[in-house]
């Protein structure tokens, strides 16, 4: 049994966005498919002639509105649930016509972000513990977590439907539905502080947060108050100048690293070059977007972690604008990763820094 399609988890309500960004980056990679979803689903099915080979053209970290990427390897509809297990056995044996066994690493038994989804977390939670033993016994998943081996994936999306699907622990979110859990620390003056939490997470691997995160380096926050994305900054041993004509936390300021501006941060600049800028002000994106791109052209700061706040229409279309906008713009050789955190709303996180 062949890989018949890819299968992407996402924000309810932000299907069309990612099917329209699967379906313009595989024709970029030479692959005809074509995109099913249905709004408020929480998941996008490409389907394609080679599955497998457009998992590979497509890495997980250049995807913007997948918050996982999966390989589908069946679809098994109309289970049922006094028998589940039966039906995900014998489509595994389907693949060994195609290939040599598999093990797996790890089972994670999921389902969509989404109304209908979340109902499901209990039989998803329930069916891990009874399906594990049984693939262990069959000779399909190792007797401990391996890491270093594919990850089997079973997404329910209803209790009598279910996808059968597979990652590769290196191309893809190290978290189950791709969401990492994060708790609010009692001391973050906002939930904000959340999404710089998650983007430093999701944005930057473990070698790049050691390496540009260090102690006394020196950032700023532009549109800080009241004050959470400084925090973080703050947490992580940077030295900040906090630039808001509002109010921030007083006791942000207790720290004694964090100098409060009061300015416009779309007309601040620093009188010396910076080690990092971050920014999650209100605006018009393509506004936000240039004036990030000045930063980067003018050497301000070497690393950027930015919002853009996306339109109710066109907003695959608009990322794409700004993005190029954005690298155009700062015509400096750059990497630039974005993606739509779970801590977003109606905007993506993007990560720049200067190669």
């Amino acid at each position: 049994m062949t890989a018949d399609a890819l299968l992407c988890l996402c924000r309810a309500g932000f299907e069309p966005e990612l099917a329209a960004e699967l379906t313009e980056r595989a024709a970029e990679a030479g692959f005809a498919g074509y995109a099913r979803t249905q709004r408020a689903s929480g998941f996008v099915e490409f389907v394609c002639h080679d599955a497998a080979a457009l998992d590979r053209a497509l890495p997980f970290h250049q995807l913007i509105f997948a918050r996982q990427k999966l390989l589908r390897l069946a679809d098994l509809r109309e289970l049922d649930p006094t028998d589940r297990i039966a039906p995900i056995l014998a489509a595994l044996e389907a693949t060994t016509a195609e290939g040599p066994r598999s093990t797996f690493g790890e089972l994670w038994v999921e389902h969509p972000d989404s109304d209908e989804g979340k109902p499901l977390a209990g039989l998803a939670r329930a069916f891990a513990n009874a399906l594990r033993p049984a693939l262990r016994e069959a000779g399909w998943l190792s007797r401990q977590d391996d890491a270093s081996r594919p990850r089997l994936h079973v997404v329910f999306v209803s209790g009598q439907h279910a996808m059968l699907t597979r990652s590769d622990t290196r191309d893809a979110a190290p978290w189950p539905l791709g969401i990492p859990r994060l708790r609010m620390h009692p001391d973050a003056p906002s939930r904000s502080a959340l999404k710089l939490e998650e983007a430093l997470l999701t944005l930057l691997d473990d070698g790049e947060r050691k390496r540009l995160l260090r102690d006394g380096m020196r950032g700023a926050d532009l549109g800080a108050a009241p004050g959470g994305w400084s925090w973080v900054l703050v947490r992580n041993g940077l030295h900040v100048t906090s630039v808001d004509n509002g109010p921030l936390r007083p006791h942000l300021l207790d720290s004694g690293k964090v100098e409060h501006v009061r300015a416009d941060g779309f007309h601040w600049q620093p009188k010396a070059p910076l080690d990092w800028m971050v920014c999650d002000m209100v605006e018009q994106p393509r506004r936000v977007a240039e004036r990030m791109a000045t930063w980067m052209r003018e050497g301000w700061c070497r690393h950027t972690i930015f919002n853009l706040k996306l339109p109710m229409k066109k907003r695959w279309d608009e990322t794409r604008l700004c993005l190029d906008l954005f690298t155009a713009q700062a015509a400096r050789p750059m990497t630039v990763r974005a993606r739509q955190l779970f801590h977003d709303r109606e905007e993506i996180t993007v990560f720049a820094t200067l190669r």
